[in-house]
């Protein structure tokens, strides 16, 4: 009876008390508590928004919970024949809730039916923590049931929602659901194991996402995009609508969410579909027009935004792991770009024009951390991006575009002051004031940027000064995997092995020198830093992974400026 009380607190003590004695019978006895399992499904079966419901929904949500985060500590196999147990109990009533609350073959664009009970916003969203919990059960545990593909078969009734008449905050509680169920992160905020990739019980997940990726794709051509509500920030007031100009800030939260969603659904699709270039190029670009269209309604900010690489930095700059996941899209993007017959310059122009020029992102990423190659080493080997994938793919790409990076970084140093550090700064100083008058300025050198990790820390490391002259010899084992045109230009100019490995110096250009030179040594000395830290860290195994084909192509990328750009020997210790 504590789950029909009226009174909040109680109930949800109950339901808690009731979690945990559920938990406990599974762990020791493996079978689910029948009292409790029928009571759910009877919730479930005639699901009526009120505390019934709400109670039962957020028991089974908890226990789920409970048993992904206890999968660490105990044998795997029979963990996940638990966890079968426990969602293959619920599995058909939890379609049939689904199906009172998202309706198949729902169309866009019409108001989503509301119950006549006031609580169907709570009921709702107990309802999406459920969805995402059955869902991380999937990704972790390797098994696929019905119940647990429930978000990707209802996407087209949760599209609907969020652009249907339901509150704001379920609209966002939505958005949210999908982009992390899209970016295959469901459950990331309270799961402790990592993702179990290529398990033969669940070969159909890249099917299901796929499934998602397409129904988004159809929506944003159907101008889905249009009929989404941005509001404003919200702060102790309230919140705000987004589209005059009365210098709201738009919620970036959101924002961020529909362009990763559409993004992700972007690179699902290229995946799949495997198009001829031209074709796959223009549809790219269609849905990156539709998506900046969005954005510019949404946002002032981003409606000032005059060089459209920009948007990327201003609108991702506070989250790392996102901005990463968008310029992997973009360097995909790129690389499937046809020549289009115009000279060098003008196909840059194009790219710019369109926002997919992966080496504005790129430079624009290296100027938000000061060209600090420490926060680079952090993000290699930091789990919580997927940064070592877009690092390799952009450097092969700038191994196989070498004049487009020279004229990205010609075109930064035109700009005295980033846009994306502008904007940046210009959104803390509305919390910090005082404080912005250290980050408008940055230091020139890359000792300015706070380090996340200090590594000279650690007991088994030695004093680092990040002097690559003092790298044991040993370690330049790396330049023999250098290709052969860059291998003979270092042995023609007669450099010895320490030397071949020397940083360049981020040192601004003197009068007489080509353009870009300020910004491309000072990136180059980044990569060159990075490249001999990575070295000093494997030859101590103290590298969590092999990065030899790291080294070999930040090797071949340093060696390529010298090879291409005999100028750049000035900036050379």
């Amino acid at each position: 009876h504590l789950f029909q009380t009226e009174d909040q607190i109680i109930r949800h003590l109950g339901a808690k008390c009731v979690s945990t004695y559920v938990v406990y019978h599974i762990l020791k006895s493996g079978t689910v508590d029948a009292v409790w399992q029928q009571r759910c499904v009877e919730a479930f079966l005639s699901p009526v928004p009120g505390a019934d419901l709400d109670s039962c929904l957020w028991s089974l949500t908890d226990v789920l919970k409970r048993l992904l985060k206890s999968s660490h500590q105990v044998n795997v196999n029979n963990e996940n024949k638990r966890e079968e147990s426990l969602v293959s109990s619920f599995d058909s009533s939890l379609n049939a809730l689904c199906s009172e609350f998202l309706p198949e073959g729902k169309k866009l664009f019409t108001s989503f039916p509301k119950t006549s009970s006031n609580h169907w916003e709570t009921t709702f969203c107990l309802l999406l923590d459920l969805l995402e919990a059955l869902t991380a059960s999937g990704l972790r545990c390797g098994f696929s049931l019905p119940s647990q593909r429930l978000v990707h078969t209802r996407c087209p009734a949760l599209l609907a929602v969020i652009s249907g008449s339901s509150q704001y905050f379920v609209k966002k509680k939505v958005l949210l659901l999908l982009k992390r169920t899209v970016l295959q992160r469901s459950g990331e905020d309270w799961t402790s194991g990592e993702v179990l990739p290529n398990i033969p019980e669940y070969q159909q997940l890249d099917a299901d996402v796929n499934v998602l990726a397409q129904t988004v794709l159809t929506a944003v051509e159907d101008d889905w995009l249009q009929s989404i509500e941005v509001k404003s920030v919200s702060f102790f007031g309230g919140t705000g609508h987004v589209g005059g100009d009365g210098g709201e800030e738009a919620d970036f939260v959101m924002l961020r969410a529909v362009s990763l969603l559409l993004l992700k659904s972007m690179e699902v699709h290229v995946h799949w579909a495997g198009k001829p270039a031209l074709d796959g190029a223009k549809e790219d670009y269609g849905y990156l027009q539709r998506l900046w269209s969005f954005l510019r309604r949404s946002s002032l900010e981003l409606r000032n935004v005059t060089h459209l690489c920009h948007w990327v930095s201003v609108l991702f700059g506070e989250q790392d792991d996102d901005m990463v996941e968008a310029a992997k899209v973009f360097t995909m993007v790129s690389s499937r770009r046809p020549s289009s017959g115009l000279d060098d310059v003008a196909e840059q122009e194009a790219a710019c024009a369109s926002s997919c020029n992966p080496h504005c992102h790129f430079l624009l990423l290296l100027q938000s951390i000061s060209f600090d190659h420490s926060i680079l080493l952090d993000f290699l080997i930091s789990a919580e991006t997927c940064f070592l994938d877009y690092f390799v793919r952009y450097l092969k790409h700038v191994i196989n575009d070498w004049q487009g990076f020279s004229r990205a970084c010609q075109r930064v140093d035109k700009s005295r002051r980033p846009v994306a550090l502008q904007q940046s700064v210009t959104r803390k100083s509305r919390t910090s004031g005082a404080e912005c008058s250290s980050v408008q300025n940055p230091p020139l050198e890359p000792s300015g940027a706070i380090r996340l990790v200090d590594y000279d820390s650690s007991d088994q490391s030695e004093s680092e000064d990040m002097d690559i002259s003092e790298v044991d010899p040993a370690t330049s084992v790396c330049e023999k995997q250098e290709t052969a045109e860059a291998t003979a230009f270092v042995k023609h100019k007669q450099y010895t092995s320490s030397e071949c490995t020397g940083a360049l110096t981020a040192v601004a250009p003197q009068s007489g020198q080509i353009p870009g030179c300020e910004t491309s040594a000072r990136a180059l000395a980044c990569l060159s830093e990075l490249r001999a830290v990575v070295m000093r860290l494997r030859t101590k195994k103290l590298f969590p992974y092999n990065p030899s084909s790291l080294l070999k192509l930040l090797a071949l990328t340093v060696t390529l400026d010298t090879l291409r750009n005999p100028q750049s020997l000035f900036f050379i210790n």
